[in-house]
């Protein structure tokens, strides 16, 4: 009897040992690093937050992802010593506006990009959807705004300008265009109007090397661009069940850095992947994923056409660019959370999450090739994924939040791993985890206390040699 006590014990300190060891390697690879520690918000965008040599990451001054039209501050932290820099702090800034946030860095340059609500921002024309555009900073001339896209509100428009609200600003690989999630602030006060109109949101793009010119006025609704700026998808009021008619175009990314190889073999350079909301026959509302490829030339042949939208109408898509659906899945990608689609580095996966046969949210992606092939299943956690996610540079790894962690997937081997321990709810990293542009940092947002109060603090996980 003491015999096999003995070998019962001896197997459970082995089996202990193997678990500890096996939950030690979980995290050896990364070195887990606070990187700022002052008692304000800095609030990381979801993707394109590091400098094109990796040294700065940019945030906004948020404590909570929701008060952009209350934050005043654009900052920059350097990832080897923690100095922080502010390049730019709105004027006159209440808590109805402007308001700053959700700043990315362009790929090829110490250009930053943000989100900028309207300047005479108050209590009766407070920051909302459509009462903001892009603005840049460059970290060489701080307090210096450049305004990226026109805006125009007043009839007849102007082509080239939009009339509302740009956000969610994402950069080419290239850094010569920028896409947009765009609401129009004509198309709504003509609502509250006319039910029969509706601000429905859609998709639009900026392109560098023409500047536009509208006219100004005294209170500050209008200013000129330094891009020309249009939208790319069509929606409708009220889509045909069973067709690809959407009614809603959202969160959406560049394909590839230098876009994909088609089935023909031929290169498409310039295209969109992006989520829509389709009417299924059951007169059900679903998100599927739509790419659209738009021409190279687009800038030359835009500008020749009138896109300029009515009180009624909002603008135009130019012509050329083509539109279809990649993904036929029985219920969409509509419970899963708030996320933005990724594509790989080579342009051959669109990441998207959507809900696996167990219920649980699971990374999927498809071929912007697609011919109503199944999506393919790249994580199969016991446990659901928390957030939006991102590509690692070379286009091998996705990392993400789920269970309380962050992860990271290998999409060679299929593995998914750990990097950093489970916490309780109140410690959880929040948002998405942004890779540096080598592939060997990763950046998150975490709360932490300090004494009675939590702030939003960057942290850092880099690979070690061990």
């Amino acid at each position: 009897m003491i015999l096999r006590i003995s070998v019962f014990l001896l197997i459970l300190n082995s089996f202990s040992a193997c678990t500890n060891a096996d939950s030690e390697k979980q995290f050896m690879n990364y070195t887990d690093t606070q990187l700022t520690h002052d008692n304000s918000g800095h609030c990381l965008n979801s993707t394109q937050i590091f400098s094109p040599n990796g040294e700065w990451i940019v945030f906004d001054g948020r404590n909570d992802d929701t008060q952009i039209g209350s934050t005043s501050d654009i900052s920059v932290v350097n990832v080897n010593t923690g100095e922080i820099r502010n390049i730019y702090k709105t004027i006159n800034q209440t808590e109805w506006g402007p308001g700053v946030g959700a700043a990315t860095f362009s790929p090829v340059e110490e250009t930053v990009l943000f989100i900028h609500g309207i300047r005479n921002a108050d209590q009766n024309n407070p920051y909302t959807f459509t009462r903001r555009t892009g603005v840049a900073v460059r970290l060489s001339k701080p307090q210096q705004p450049l305004f990226y896209d026109a805006r125009d509100i007043l009839p007849p428009f102007t082509t080239g300008a939009l009339r509302g609200g740009t956000h969610a600003h994402t950069w080419s690989g290239d850094g010569k265009w920028i896409s947009f999630t765009y609401n129009d602030y004509v198309l709504q006060k003509t609502a509250e109007r006319n039910p029969d109109v509706e601000d429905l949101r859609t998709i639009g793009v900026m392109i560098a090397g023409k500047k536009v010119r509208v006219k100004p006025t005294d209170n500050l609704e209008n200013n000129d661009g330094e891009m020309f700026a249009f939208l790319v998808v069509p929606v409708v009021s009220k889509p045909r069940p069973g067709s690809d008619e959407i009614n809603k175009a959202f969160d959406e990314c560049w394909i590839g850095t230098n876009g994909y190889i088609k089935t023909d073999g031929s290169r498409q350079t310039r295209a969109i992947a992006y989520q829509g909301n389709v009417v299924d026959e059951n007169g059900n509302t679903k998100t599927e994923i739509f790419v659209a490829d738009i021409p190279d030339n687009i800038l030359s042949t835009a500008a020749e056409e009138d896109l300029r939208g009515t009180e009624t109408e909002r603008p135009r898509v130019p012509k050329g660019i083509t539109h279809r659906r990649i993904s036929f899945t029985p219920k969409g990608v509509s419970n899963a959370p708030r996320h933005w689609l990724r594509s790989s580095s080579d342009g051959s996966r669109i990441a998207f999450l959507a809900k696996d046969s167990n219920d649980l949210v699971q990374l999927f992606s498809v071929s912007p090739n697609n011919t109503k092939e199944a999506p393919q299943q790249l994580t199969h956690l016991e446990f659901s994924i928390q957030g939006p996610f991102n590509f690692s540079p070379d286009g091998s790894k996705l990392a993400y939040i789920a269970d309380n962690s962050v992860f990271v997937t290998d999409l060679e081997t299929g593995e998914s791993n750990r990097l950093t321990p489970r916490v309780t709810d109140d410690r959880i990293p929040v948002g998405a985890v942004n890779w540096s542009p080598d592939g060997s940092t990763l950046a998150y947002n975490r709360y932490v206390k300090s004494g009675e109060e939590k702030y939003l603090q960057i942290f850092l996980l880099r690979k070690t040699n061990r």
